[in-house]
């Protein structure tokens, strides 16, 4: 609906009910107290505390389901109230040393009070009168008298009239015969056809069944062959593969056994045994020896200078004061 437009709503026309203007009878005349006759058994005039609660009868107390239900819309309806809660704009935290009151933003001011002002209202309906009594119903009398007479000769005259009717069931017995004939023969020349086409699709469908299998077979044959020849070329990449290995392997295996042999005895590995008793146990014992004796040279050498260099400092003292027998030290 456009926003220009506004928004009208019309009902189709319809008849006003007559209402009555007599009381409907009591089924009962002698039951007078069922229908309210008696203003104390009319359920109508509230009776006691109106502030108590309402108590329900069993027969008109809902179920279990219903409560159930219920108490889930509520719950839902709760849940949706807290999520609105949840996201609407709310106002910031007052500052310090300030704090939020409630105050009337309304447009009209309303007086507060703990009184609740209210007001009595009566009304009176329209007194219903007593109905009379209903007349018995006799219904209309609707169409027209007539009468039939039948004169002599106008019923069915069987001698006469008999001939017409034979010939009609005679003729029409004949040519539903004939059509059951030539419905039979064409059935039989339909199935005659069908037989014949039976036959020439069951020729057709073993001519092609055999030349299927003949082209399946052509096929097996050919994949065969094909996997014939890829393994016969696998064999000879795989022989030529072979026989270039055996090659390069003896190319590279040629100088292979002087190698090894060379590089072990460089490492020591292959070995003179004389050779390693020597290097290993003569030549130690031998250093071993000639260091002890360079040794002992060594300190003789160190000894003899000391004793020289002893000499040398105090010849100047037994130049001064030559002593033959010297003071024991």
């Amino acid at each position: 609906m456009d926003a220009d437009r506004m928004y009208t709503f019309s009902s189709r026309p319809r008849a006003v009910e007559n209402r009555s203007k007599y009381r409907e009878p009591p089924a009962d005349q002698r039951d007078v107290k069922c229908h309210y006759g008696n203003i104390m058994y009319d359920p109508r005039v509230v009776r006691g505390n109106t502030y108590a609660k309402k108590v329900i009868p069993i027969k008109t107390q809902p179920d279990l389901v219903e409560i159930q239900r219920q108490e889930a819309m509520r719950r839902k309806a709760m849940a949706r109230k807290r999520e609105r809660e949840q996201y609407r704009l709310r106002t910031p935290e007052p500052v310090q040393g300030r704090m939020h009151i409630d105050i009337q933003t309304d447009r009209y001011l309303e007086e507060l009070s703990d009184i609740v002002v209210t007001a009595d209202i009566q009304c009176q309906t329209d007194p219903f009168l007593d109905r009379p009594a209903t007349p018995l119903f006799i219904p209309a009398k609707s169409g027209k008298d007539v009468s039939t007479q039948i004169e002599e000769g106008e019923l069915f005259d069987f001698d006469s009239e008999v001939q017409p009717i034979l010939e009609v069931l005679v003729g029409k017995t004949i040519e539903q015969s004939l059509l059951e004939v030539m419905e039979e023969e064409e059935l039989a020349c339909l199935r005659a056809q069908q037989r014949a086409f039976e036959v020439l699709r069951n020729a057709e469908l073993a001519e092609l069944q055999r030349l299927e299998e003949r082209e399946r077979r052509h096929t097996e044959e050919k994949e065969r062959r094909l996997a014939q020849q890829r393994e016969a070329l696998q064999k000879e990449r795989e022989t030529a593969e072979k026989i270039a290995a055996r090659a390069y392997s003896q190319q590279f295996l040629a100088n292979l056994v002087p190698t090894v042999f060379t590089s072990l005895k460089n490492h020591g590995y292959i070995y003179d045994p004389v050779e390693r008793d020597v290097e290993t146990n003569f030549l130690p014992w031998l250093m071993d020896g000639v260091h002890n004796i360079l040794e002992r040279r060594n300190v003789a050498r160190e000894l003899l200078d000391n004793i020289i260099h002893d000499v040398i400092q105090k010849r100047p003292e037994f130049s001064k004061n030559p002593d033959p027998h010297p003071p024991e030290s």
